[in-house]
């Protein structure tokens, strides 16, 4: 009996144990279950990572660029697209335009921030599905302005680019009030829970923290790779986009002091050229110039190919003009035609027009001075009778005998009313005053007129 009360004992401890242990062993593997499932959800999202630069003026070179980019990463099957950002604006169409394929890429798209993104810049990066700023970046200020920097004051303008901006913001959530208040200096913003005070003729400009607190900043980084990690992906495989060789001279050869130089050349080299010709270098060295001012602006998106073709029509046309006389039709054809493909090649309509007057002015004086330097040479001497009718050429000039006159004679041929006479032992040729001599009569000298002597019938 008292074997099975212990045994008994035994049973019940080695229950209660069990029943104790069994819990704590499913927590365990329960909690074990949770460590794992967070560590898969914790896990970086992997795959190709482009960080593609916005570091220039924004204009249809920086669109091309971007377009390539963008094609790019969706070829490479990226999971993400970064635009490292640091610009100062430029024109607003363009900016536009890069705002539609950033909104509409396929691939997630982050504006990182590092240094400003201001004007045109503000509304590329509101585009994107994420903003993240650097220290000491900026965002905003993106009121209207001319080439020259001056404010627009235009109502339909400003309206219209506020609205632009105000739907770019409202795309992730973002105050519109804000991005309203980046662009109109009218307008009274006065947000103190986002730390937005704007009173009227000021511009709204944020800082990093200010967006941060604004809500136009979705976290603080100080790299594009911290950015990336922050976001949940890798950074094993990050492409970065570089602008080619040719893309990097386009850049300097659409400068516009370059510009201006290129057509400075240009105009000068084909016109001196034209005018003194035999040299060579002056014409090659022209031609090189406009086909660097086309080359640059075709490979920034700025130029097609109707330039080059409306450029080598009108050079044809001035040519012709030269040996071809056509009452200036030609010349003022080809002009027009030059200067339509010049300025169609650039950006800018008002900038191109400024670039060749000054060209041209420029062009101007370096011809007059070759002109004149090489006079000798020049074209029209071709068109001019440079030869002298000297005696040392064997040319005799015709003298007038005016010591005949009221000389007598005897005519030798009848004068009818021209004709011979013999005048002091010397036969000449006259002509009378209208009437008719026989021969053999009689006449005098009345007149002489170079080599035209004029007799009449002497009667005494």
């Amino acid at each position: 009996m008292t074997v099975f009360r212990k045994m008994n004992r035994v049973t019940v401890a080695t229950l209660l144990i069990l029943l104790l242990v069994l819990p704590l062993a499913s927590g365990i593997s329960a909690a074990g279950s949770v460590v794992s499932s967070n560590a898969d959800t914790t896990k970086p999202k992997s795959g190709p990572i482009f960080i593609i630069p916005v570091d220039q003026e924004i204009e249809r070179g920086l669109q091309r660029f971007l377009e390539r980019g963008f094609e790019e990463a969706v070829n490479y099957g990226a999971v993400l697209i970064v635009l490292d950002i640091d610009t100062p604006g430029g024109l607003v169409g363009t900016a536009e335009e890069i705002g539609s394929m950033v909104r509409e890429s396929p691939i997630p798209t982050v504006a990182f921030i590092k240094g400003d993104a201001a004007s045109a810049g503000s509304y590329i990066a509101l585009n994107a599905n994420t903003i993240i700023m650097k220290p000491g970046s900026m965002i905003g200020s993106a009121s209207l302005v001319d080439m020259s920097g001056n404010a627009i004051d235009d109502a339909k303008l400003v309206s219209f680019w506020k609205a632009k901006m105000v739907g770019a913001a409202a795309l992730n959530g973002r105050d519109p009030e804000i991005a309203a208040g980046m662009t109109d200096s009218n307008i009274v913003v006065n947000k103190p829970e986002l730390g937005v005070n704007k009173a009227k003729g000021q511009i709204i400009a944020l800082t990093s923290d200010q967006a941060l607190k604004a809500g136009y900043s979705d976290h603080i980084a100080d790299t594009p790779e911290e950015a990336i990690l922050s976001l949940g992906y890798s950074t094993d495989d990050i492409f970065r986009v570089k602008h080619t060789g040719a893309e990097k001279m386009s850049q300097f050869l659409t400068n516009p002091i370059i510009m201006t130089i290129l057509l400075f050349i240009g105009i000068a080299g084909v016109v001196i050229e034209l005018l003194v010709p035999g040299f060579g270098a002056p014409g090659i060295i022209g031609i090189l110039a406009f086909v660097l001012y086309f080359f640059g602006n075709y490979v920034a998106g700025f130029a097609g190919a109707e330039t080059w073709l409306l450029f080598i029509l009108g050079l044809v046309m001035l040519v012709v003009e030269l040996f071809v006389p056509s009452f200036g039709i030609l010349g003022i054809i080809g002009s027009v035609s030059l200067v339509a493909g010049v300025v169609r090649a650039a950006y800018s309509f008002s900038h191109a027009l400024f670039s060749l007057g000054i060209a041209f002015t420029g062009a101007t004086v370096v011809i007059i001075i070759v002109a004149v330097v090489f006079k000798d040479r020049g074209i029209w001497n071709r068109f001019i009778l440079a030869d002298s009718l000297t005696k040392e050429k064997g040319f005799v000039p015709v003298q007038e005998k005016i010591m005949l006159i009221g000389v007598k004679g005897t005519s030798i041929t009848p004068l009818r009313p021209a004709g011979t006479a013999l005048v002091a032992g010397e036969r000449i040729d006259v002509v009378t005053e209208g009437g008719f001599i026989d021969a053999n009569l009689p006449i005098v000298i009345v007149k002489v007129e170079g080599s035209r002597i004029v007799v009449k019938e002497f009667r005494e």
